[in-house]
């Protein structure tokens, strides 16, 4: 059996629960240790208790990196009880200096993978902030075997021209989790509210885009109640003035708190008609390149995806045919994209979700075995014998080694 030693950056992040369920599934041991943001019991997985390294603050850089350099200090005593792992997954930069660390108490000779979804702003700045972060980043993953990452535009835009990595990309898409049966198999979609109005967006997942939040409240006032906006999940309140009390005095959005993924998805899509898959949180950059969650997540249960012109998002949707594509950022042009929306245009725009392949939004058990037994072989591989990467064809596969 594959031992793992996952460490992530957040153990309150539903993602990171997500990917110990897909290793777990597909047959690997995992021992999970990170640093923790807040409480999240949603993000607890039964029968793993983390290793706690540490509690950093999420916009707040500076402390992180003085979290770090105390991790590694007394990482030796955190997993004293911790044998030897076959393989270290490191989710995000600040991951890596403790994977390095981790590997050095170990006596060497295990193989580090990193995973990154995405790009932060600061290893995007041409100044001298950006490039130090770039060679940080170049120098702590020299030696990793593999980058996993979500999205194609994140090696084109970034990896391949700015990071220094020469680790070959694993592509594993934020597909849905179903580890109780195979994607073909897909039967039970959530049941859609009548269509008409009032239609129900829903806007879930990590709500971290003040811009988002303004557009869609212009939005729902200027449609008079004709539409709605539904929010759940974990809002980054460094990001927003006063979160809940914007919610509160809007009169046509709700906030209705957090869910687990993936057990909680069929209800909480079950109770709308659209997705909004746009992110402007670092516009132009990590927001335009992403693929994020809750495009799977919708389109799994037959949700028609609204994604904004010129997005990776809006390339994915466009290459199948289906969604929704806003022009311009505000209320006007979604207004105009949305307020001609009669049932039956709506009930063409989701069998054209249905007509996709389920594999597409869908990652099961098969599917995580598959990973597994590429870690393992990877785990057992020299250096020398890992793969250079390829560019990807066609653009938007299905998942694989890049």
């Amino acid at each position: 059996m594959l031992q793992i030693l996952y460490l992530a950056q957040d153990l309150a992040d539903p993602a990171v629960r997500r990917r110990i369920l897909t290793l777990v599934a597909g047959g690997a041991k995992v021992t999970l240790a990170g640093f923790r943001r807040d409480v999240n019991s949603l993000a607890a997985t039964h029968g793993i208790e983390p290793i706690e390294l540490g509690v950093t603050a999420d916009g707040r850089f500076a402390q992180r990196i003085g979290a770090v350099a105390s991790a590694c200090l007394s990482l030796k005593s955190k997993l004293a009880n911790v044998g030897k792992p076959d393989l270290i997954i490191a989710r995000n930069l600040e991951m890596l200096a403790v994977a390095k660390r981790a590997v050095a108490l170990f006596g060497g000779g295990v193989p580090i993978v990193y995973e990154c979804l995405d790009i932060h702003r600061l290893l995007l700045r041409k100044d001298v902030v950006g490039r130090a972060l770039r060679a940080t980043e170049a120098h702590l993953g020299r030696d990793a075997r593999w980058l996993i990452t979500s999205s194609p535009a994140f090696i084109e835009h970034y990896f391949r021209p700015l990071s220094g990595l020469d680790a070959p990309a694993l592509l594993l898409e934020n597909k849905v989790l179903e580890i109780d049966g195979p994607a073909d198999r897909i039967a039970d979609s959530a049941q859609c509210p009548v269509p008409g109005p009032p239609w129900k967006i829903g806007w879930f997942g990590a709500l971290r885009c003040s811009k988002s939040l303004a557009l869609l409240a212009d939005f729902s006032r200027k449609m008079e109640g004709r539409f709605e906006i539904v929010l759940r999940g974990r809002p980054a309140y460094s990001e927003f003035e006063d979160f809940d009390a914007f919610v509160r005095n809007e009169p046509f959005m709700s906030f209705e708190g957090a869910y687990r993924n993936p057990e909680d998805l069929a209800d909480i899509y079950g109770g709308v008609h659209f997705t909004w898959a746009i992110d402007f949180f670092e516009e132009g950059q990590n927001s335009a390149w992403l693929l994020p969650n809750r495009l799977y997540e919708g389109c799994r249960y037959g949700r028609v995806p609204i994604a904004m012109k010129g997005t990776e998002t809006a390339r994915f949707l466009s290459v199948r045919g289906i969604g929704l594509v806003l022009e311009e950022p505000n209320a006007e042009s979604l207004a105009a994209l949305l307020g001609p929306m009669t049932p039956d245009r709506y009930i063409e725009a989701t069998e054209g979700v249905a007509q996709c392949n389920p594999g597409t939004w869908v990652f099961d058990r098969t599917d995580c075995e598959a990973l597994v037994r590429r870690l393992t072989a990877l785990a057992a591989e020299t250096p020398e014998a890992i793969p250079t990467p390829a560019v990807p064809e066609p653009r938007h596969n299905e998942g694989g080694l890049l």
